[in-house]
């Protein structure tokens, strides 16, 4: 992928100096939450032998986590600015890659009639806070809806290319623009539309419902990469490697190689065969109006 030729955001925090090292990649989420009873515990325990409940609390999740990023004057998260030579090397990458999902959608949402408003994306190492809670590295790759911020720990681009088997620098520039897709789906409404149906229904449909929002995101990636072939953007073998990350992440692809059998009615994101075509449809068509993924089967 000629990702030296796409435009820079200005829009990543890199904040991998101050992290704490992490493991592999899960399914994006928090870090591990107490319980009201729980909490009532821990600040009683403060209580009697002195100590800071919030030390306890970071205890109780793993460790101490990252702040979240610094705002300026105006009010705003800034850039983390880190040590000479400490600076993740795929940050120019992430920038790059960002930046042309960035033009792709402005223009999108133009044809819409609408403004694309950008999302800021955090570069983390070891583990993070966020608005929709804690995450570590485990977590992957994840966009918060709060605070329309995608986090990212680039060792997922190590995992995807040695776990799932799918290298190369589309299948990464796939999981960036997967994230932005949830972020299209802020802007666009989806998200809270998913959030009211959800909140009806039991933990079983609610998976039904997260996977036809994760295959969404998975067309809006398609068309952010319609329009990176489209300007010769991208490179022989390029496509492959995004439909393997694609089909690599699937639910039953997951569980077959974690657990070794399968699980439907706990899948969150979709088979891999779903995966790849709702991927494909996308790469295809460079339509998002093609991508309702809520009115199939």
């Amino acid at each position: 992928m000629r990702w030296g030729d796409m435009r820079r955001s200005q829009n990543v925090d890199d904040q991998t100096a101050a992290g704490t090292g992490g493991g592999g990649p899960r399914r994006p989420g928090g870090g591990a939450r107490l319980g009201g009873g729980a909490l009532i515990v821990v600040v009683v325990i403060s209580l009697l032998f002195g100590v800071n409940p919030l030390q306890l609390l970071d205890l109780a999740d793993g460790g101490p986590a990252v702040a979240p990023p610094p705002r300026t004057a105006g009010g705003t998260p800034g850039a983390v600015v880190t040590p000479a030579g400490k600076r993740d090397p795929h940050a120019e990458f992430v920038e790059r890659v960002l930046g042309d999902t960035e033009d792709v959608w402005a223009a999108r949402f133009e044809a819409m009639g609408r403004r694309y408003e950008p999302p800021r994306l955090t570069l983390f190492r070891g583990r993070i806070v966020s608005q929709c809670g804690r995450a570590t590295a485990a977590s992957g790759p994840f966009y918060c809806p709060s605070d329309r911020r995608v986090y990212l720990d680039t060792s997922f681009f190590r995992e995807l290319s040695g776990r799932f088997g799918a290298p190369g620098d589309f299948a990464q520039g796939y999981v960036i623009a997967h994230e932005i897709g949830h972020h299209v789906q802020n802007l666009l409404g989806t998200m809270q539309e998913f959030d009211q149906a959800a909140s009806r229904v039991d933990s079983r449909q609610r998976n039904a419902l997260s996977v036809r929002l994760e295959l969404q995101a998975d067309c809006y990636a398609g068309v952010w990469g319609f329009y990176a072939a489209k300007r010769n953007l991208l490179d022989a073998g390029d496509l492959e490697e995004g439909m393997r990350a694609a089909a690599a992440v699937g639910d039953d692809a997951i569980q077959k190689s974690t657990q070794g059998y399968v699980v439907p009615d706990a899948f969150t994101h979709g088979r891999s065969e779903d995966r790849l075509r709702w991927f494909r449809t996308g790469l295809a068509s460079g339509d998002a109006r093609h991508c309702n993924t809520f009115a199939t089967r």
